[in-house]
């Protein structure tokens, strides 16, 4: 049946919101409404008149309302094939009349979940009836045409009124994925919800929000972001961010976070640190990270964890970038920075929350803990008979967090609050160090009184070894090798201090 006339509507919804002009529309085309409960209020005081449900299954509502539409009559009304001669003689055996549209939302389970709700209260919020018959009617969409959430209400009544009433196909097909969309994603929410305790092996995630990007990581590829960006951010200015750009602005602010306390400012290129540093204020923080590359740095994405004022402004506005990311700007800097039209500004208005990273590979996904361990004084254990100063303490943990968030193998070389290079991505600790170290130089660094970070273990004395050449004094590193003793050897006999603190943070 291409085109259906809608003569009889089921409707039964938590939410209300929005309903009204759809049920005074259809009223007014002399639509009969099936219904229960308070929905069945809700139309009746809107001055419409409604067959209670119960009349229909000679049933009232049962077991404190967990029974209500579960009936042959309600299902059957739904399900029956118009165009099926079978089906028609059955119904009309059965006396049981068409349903055109279903209105039906789901209980807030979700909801429920996240405001701490009892387990009673959670498991009286799954819903049976409402799923079942969304199930029901989107499976014959060929005859009824099925809203299943709030959000569809204004799709709903654009479709009514352009059409007077009347459905195609093509519209039923259509809120019959919105429908499956909908159910799918209530069950992966009710079983991540048992799955925190029983732990089964099972990879479910629905993100009901999704938004085509000009491209993936290059042109040829398709790009999709799922999830709800602007619950993080309010763009003020610029381009549409892009699949690599959401790639950085990520790694950006997962780094600046460790900061918390402190006025840090980070530089990122291709989800590596080039820029990072600490300061009074945001302008002197700025200027420190950019001295650690300022070539790198043409082209980044930004993130500071403070407002930016214009002082700070007027120095970045000097930099082409992609990206300055900030929780707040002051109106003479924003004005400032906003006068090139395609950068981007961010204002970020939250925090990430989450715990658990995915990547698909090998056709399958791996899953696992987010790496939220951030070294602090209490997990350093000396390992060398010089003692790390207070200053050299505060400097290794500073260069730790570098570390975390870049590409292993890595090696990072800091003062107190200033990355002055690092060795990013490379299949050699060795070949990491050498690059830090030559690159720190070519930025005119001097290294003696710094400190060296290592994602992992040294196997070998080699990098000590590297490091006391050029005047580095101090090292962090997990520990763990069976060569330990060997670097540990070394630094007692050219006075380094070195630290271990049993956390590798590798980052592929």
């Amino acid at each position: 049946m291409a085109s259906v006339k809608i003569t009889r509507a089921l409707v039964s919804v938590f939410y209300k919101d929005n309903l009204e002009p759809i049920i005074h529309f259809l009223g007014k085309q002399g639509v009969e409404f099936v219904s229960t409960g308070g929905t069945q209020e809700f139309i009746e005081k809107l001055g419409y008149p409604v067959v209670p449900v119960e009349n229909l299954t000679n049933y009232p509502s049962i077991f404190g309302g967990r029974v209500k539409t579960l009936h042959p009559a309600i299902f059957g009304g739904i399900l029956y094939r118009r165009e099926n001669s079978g089906d028609l003689s059955q119904a009309k055996e059965f006396k049981i009349g068409p349903i055109d549209l279903v209105i039906v939302d789901l209980y807030p389970f979700e909801e429920t979940v996240a405001k701490g709700g009892s387990e009673e209260d959670i498991i009286e919020k799954i819903d049976i009836g409402g799923i079942s018959l969304i199930r029901a009617a989107a499976k014959n969409f060929n005859d009824v045409l099925i809203v299943s959430a709030r959000t569809h209400y204004s799709r709903l009544l654009e479709l009514l009124h352009a059409k007077n009433g009347y459905s195609d196909l093509v519209d039923r097909k259509q809120f019959a994925a919105l429908a499956f969309d909908v159910t799918s994603h209530y069950d992966s929410a009710i079983f991540q919800y048992f799955n925190k305790e029983q732990r089964l092996p099972r990879f479910k995630a629905s993100i009901q929000q999704g938004k085509e990007l000009r491209y993936g990581e290059n042109p040829h590829q398709q790009g999709i972001y799922y999830g709800d960006l602007e619950s993080l951010f309010e763009q003020l200015n610029g381009k549409e961010l892009s699949y690599n750009n959401l790639v950085d602005v990520d790694a950006a602010v997962n780094l600046v976070k460790e900061f918390e306390g402190e006025t840090a400012f980070v530089i990122i290129k291709h989800t590596n640190a080039c820029g990072v540093a600490t300061g009074a204020d945001v302008k002197a923080a700025y200027l420190k990270a950019f001295q650690a590359d300022t070539v790198s740095a043409f082209g980044g994405v930004l993130a500071c964890n403070k407002p930016i004022d214009l002082a700070a402004a007027e120095e970045l506005n000097k930099l082409f970038f992609e990206i300055l990311i900030a929780p707040d700007f002051e109106p003479a800097a924003l004005n400032l920075l906003t006068t090139k039209k395609n950068r981007i500004i961010l204002q970020q208005k939250q925090p990430l929350t989450g715990t658990r990273q995915f990547k698909s590979l090998l056709n399958g996904v791996i899953e696992q803990d987010l790496d939220l361990k951030t070294d602090s004084k209490e997990d350093l254990k000396p390992v060398t008979k010089r003692i790390a100063t207070a200053t050299e303490v505060e400097a290794l943990l500073f260069a730790s967090k570098i570390c975390k968030h870049t590409k292993s193998n890595t090696i990072v070389l800091a003062v107190n609050g200033q990355l002055l290079a690092s060795g990013v991505g490379q299949t050699s600790r060795v070949d990491a160090l050498r690059q830090a170290i030559e690159k720190a130089k070519a930025f005119g660094f001097n290294l003696k009184g710094a400190v060296m970070a290592s994602d992992a273990f040294f196997p070998f004395p080699d990098c000590v070894e590297i490091a006391h050449e050029h005047g580095i004094e101090a090292v962090i590193q997990p520990g763990g090798s069976i060569k330990d003793q060997d670097s540990i050897a070394f630094c007692d006999t050219h006075n380094m201090a070195m630290v271990f603190t049993g956390i590798r943070h590798f980052k592929h």
